[in-house]
């Protein structure tokens, strides 16, 4: 746990590289890579623990639909096992265009599915008997040394999935979420999960995503922010949780301008008020003061990542711990 930082792969693998050392150097916590339609992730944290020392290596995070429990498993261990232990397997469910466009899976019932998935997981990671699914079904067994000390954290939105982060797993991932919103409904809602589980919050990770950037001029790295968000804006659970921090007005404006193919105008609804909640941008100072915010929220480990066309170098050394 500790500030970390999100170094996805972007236009060459070589750069992606460099960051992940110059995130070691800086002595950051974690370095995570998001799970798109390029790179695979996991083969790229191998590739960035042939480069770093100590920092650990998360995937935030991977689809449950891209791979059986039992590949899962077995990947995560053999990329944990290569690191020296220092493998975060984070997992999530997507979205229903991610689910069934790209891998011709179907998401039905994501908090049952992924209980199910999770489980699963965790036995074949522990080397403990495997409990029977009904979505998957598998009997293997790891032909290595079981992996009990590797962390699964399930990504969550919404209230259930929350829950459910807070009761089985070992931390959770967040996207979108801005300090107010983790503060009055993810601390909430994992610790309830947590108390079900006959858990405090201790040792919980609650990883943060923070989009940061550190420029001269702050409008320049919204008007970046706005188009990338665009997609987002579309999806249902992601709406679903920017209505309940507060910013439900952003959807009805985005609603009212895509409802007539208002492009521009799609862009214009994610107010300034939405992302300078959302978003560290500005000089060092203003970079470290929004990272302290999610700290403040209750967030263990607030991990900054790039917004487009600025300098994640010097964003990495603003936001860097110890400064």
């Amino acid at each position: 746990m500790g500030p970390g930082c999100f170094v996805s792969v972007g236009r060459t693998l070589d750069q992606a590289l460099e960051r992940a050392k110059l995130a070691d150097e800086l002595g950051y916590a974690s370095i995570n890579v998001t799970h798109i339609n390029a790179r695979d992730s996991l083969t790229v944290l191998a590739a960035y623990a042939s480069v770093t020392q100590r920092v650990r290596l998360g995937t935030g995070v991977i689809p449950i639909y891209t791979r059986t429990p039992a590949s899962m498993a077995q990947t995560a261990a053999t990329v944990d096992e290569f690191s020296g232990g220092r493998l975060n397997l984070g997992i999530g469910v997507s979205h229903r265009p991610v689910v069934e466009a790209w891998f011709g899976q179907t998401l039905d019932k994501p908090v049952t599915e992924m209980r199910e998935y999770h489980a699963i997981v965790r036995a074949i990671l522990d080397g403990t008997e495997i409990p029977a699914g009904e979505k998957w079904q598998t009997q293997m067994a790891l032909g290595m040394d079981p992996r009990p000390d590797l962390p699964i954290l399930i990504s969550g939105l919404s209230p259930r999935m929350l829950r459910l982060a807070g009761e089985v797993a070992d931390g959770v991932v967040l996207w979108l979420c801005n300090p107010q919103y983790i503060r009055d409904v993810v601390v909430p809602e994992v610790r309830a999960g947590r108390e079900k589980a006959g858990r405090t919050l201790d040792g919980f990770d609650i990883v943060a995503a923070v989009p940061a950037a550190c420029v001269d001029d702050p409008e320049a790295a919204y008007g970046a922010m706005r188009r990338d968000l665009l997609t987002y804006f579309g999806l249902p659970f992601y709406r679903a949780m920017i209505e309940r921090s507060g910013f439900g007005a952003d959807v009805e404006a985005y609603d009212a301008a895509a409802a007539k193919g208002d492009r521009d105008g799609m862009q214009a609804a994610i107010s300034t008020g939405f992302l300078e909640a959302l978003t560290a941008v500005g000089d060092e100072a203003g970079v470290r003061a929004g990272v302290q915010r999610y700290l403040d929220a209750g967030v263990t480990s607030p991990c900054v990542g790039p917004i487009t066309k600025t300098d994640f170098e010097a964003t990495l050394q603003a936001a860097a711990p110890g400064r």
